[in-house]
């Protein structure tokens, strides 16, 4: 499929909207980064992502300080910096920029509804985009905090209001993430059930470790990538 990529301003959030060129309209996707930010990498999962049929919105997550306009390096000074952006921005920021993505998503015309997805602290962010009833499926890759409420520069409550998502939900967990150990894991399943989720759909890579689907390092998995990617794109389609 062909696609078209464009930088855009949304509200004052820099974004890349990766779109099929004809057809449509298609399924919009408003995919977080992890702490990168909108680095070459993120760029070619979403990317991916598009060729199967979305329109895949890819803000930043720290849009408004310093870190505006930075891909970070992969690096300990880059992961040094994207920690500190994710300590210095309250959970009603990240909230609020979600609402002014999925608006403009909204009023664009080829797109025919929302879903959300992410990694790491983009699929923390993802849970809690669901909580949009706009939104109908959310696919959270391996997400971080969810278990303990670290997110940004508070306590994040994320799952004390997963009763309040109504549409579809997968989780995806690689078993060797020391960020999202097995008891983090369970801790959040049985949030999840507890608040009446009981049809989530839950994946655990057996040896997968954080960041598995990320395609630069050693810790990337190409096999689980792409069975990562091909059963996020059928819960996408409803399958």
């Amino acid at each position: 499929m062909r696609l078209r990529e464009d930088e855009v301003r949304v509200g004052a959030i820099r974004s890349v909207v990766v779109s099929p060129v004809g057809g449509g309209p298609f399924p919009g996707v408003l995919l977080y980064t992890d702490i990168f930010q909108l680095t070459e990498s993120t760029l070619r999962s979403a990317r991916r992502l598009a060729s199967y049929g979305f329109v895949v919105c890819v803000p930043e997550i720290y849009p408004h300080g310093e870190l505006a306009g930075v891909a970070l390096e992969f690096d300990e000074a880059g992961k040094a910096r994207g920690l500190a952006g994710a300590a210095a921005t309250p959970t009603a920021r990240f909230d609020a920029d979600r609402v002014v993505v999925l608006d403009y998503l909204q009023r664009r015309a080829d797109v025919s509804s929302l879903l959300v997805t992410g990694f790491c602290i983009g699929g923390h962010l993802a849970f809690r985009a669901a909580f949009d009833e706009r939104v109908s499926a959310a696919v959270c890759f391996y997400p971080t905090g969810l278990h303990d409420g670290v997110l940004g520069a508070d306590v994040a409550d994320s799952l004390a209001r997963a009763g309040e998502i109504r549409g579809r939900l997968m989780v995806v967990f690689g078993s060797r993430d020391p960020h999202v150990p097995a008891q983090a894991r369970l801790r959040t399943v049985e949030a999840l059930y507890a608040a009446g989720l009981d049809d989530v759909e839950l994946h655990v890579y057996r040896g997968g470790e954080h960041a598995f689907m990320r395609d630069v390092g050693a810790r990337h998995d190409p096999v689980l990538t792409d069975l990562a990617l091909a059963e996020a794109v059928s819960f996408f389609r409803g399958r």
